[in-house]
């Protein structure tokens, strides 16, 4: 019983440990404009990178210069543009399939 107790404290200090990993932190990449000038995308950008987001992520596969998500960013309103536009983009694929499966019965 007592061997029990040990492993799931360890479990759930390993747990706490693991989730910690996944907690959000600050945007550091904001002191970019400070430095050089250049803005930071902002919510059409992000809707923009959303619904490019199938393409991109294939690109991403092959070539480590692509990324599928712009770290250097506004913050709530890019994330918030991003998000539509990414169910815009496979939302949208996934009710084409829906539509064309309906109509092969």
């Amino acid at each position: 019983m007592k061997q029990i107790r040990v492993l799931a404290g360890l479990a759930l200090v390993a747990l706490l440990v693991f989730s910690a990993g996944c907690a959000p932190h600050g945007n550091d990449f904001k002191l970019v404009q400070e430095l050089t000038g250049e803005k930071p995308a902002g919510f059409w950008l992000g809707l923009w990178h959303g619904i490019i987001f199938p393409i991109t992520f294939i690109i991403s596969l092959f070539n480590e210069k692509v990324g599928v998500y712009e770290v250097y960013n506004v913050g709530k309103l890019y994330n918030f543009g991003f998000v539509l536009g990414l169910f815009g983009s496979i939302g949208g694929m996934a009710k084409n399939g829906a539509i064309k499966k309906n109509k092969d019965k």
